[in-house]
């Protein structure tokens, strides 16, 4: 029971982390957060009996900046939805293209890289988009900051956590959180 997991939320509601139970209650009990939803297990100690949260909320507000998004394999292919931005090809067979190479002086860079499968960067080889004849389907962009830093799949064991995280990605939980 002390180590199931909790929602903490910032005063403002938004998602900061998940801790464990034993730390939110001291946290509440310490008057640094507030219980906003209850878990149906129980907390016992000598002389009290204490209701295992399972969100929590501070009571004073924590600023944060938002979390920039590291430069990775994996981070390109979910900002391109494992789909080739050449041919549309949807695939997990992909490989990363630089849109302008390397050694003509392109960056490696959220601007400059893109998922593609392997047919199609053998056929772009060396060469940028326009001397190999083809066409991106959008313009390479770095994503938005995220402002969550935990995955979300495991959020399926906690039904009532869902209405306090954003569906959508403008909060942009990792589809990894």
């Amino acid at each position: 029971m002390t180590n199931s997991p909790v929602l903490v939320l910032n005063q403002n509601y938004q998602p900061l982390n998940i801790c464990r139970a034993r730390r939110a209650v001291v946290m509440i009990w310490r008057g640094k957060a507030e219980v906003v939803e209850n878990n149906s297990d129980v907390m016992r100690s000598a002389c009290i009996d204490i209701p295992v949260p399972s969100v929590i909320r501070l009571v004073y507000l924590i600023r944060r900046p938002p979390i920039r998004v590291k430069l990775s394999r994996r981070e390109v292919f979910l900002r391109d939805r494992y789909t080739c931005q050449y041919c549309s090809k949807q695939t997990r067979d992909l490989t990363i293209d630089h849109v302008i190479p390397r050694r003509l002086g392109g960056e490696h860079s959220w601007e400059n890289v893109v998922s593609a499968c392997r047919s199609c960067n053998q056929k772009k080889a060396g060469r940028s988009p326009q001397e190999a004849g083809m066409r991106l389907l959008r313009p390479p962009a770095a994503p938005r900051p995220v402002m969550y830093s935990f995955r979300r799949d495991g959020f399926h064991n906690h039904p009532e956590w869902l209405k306090y995280v954003p569906n959508d990605n403008s909060g942009q939980l990792d589809s990894k959180v």
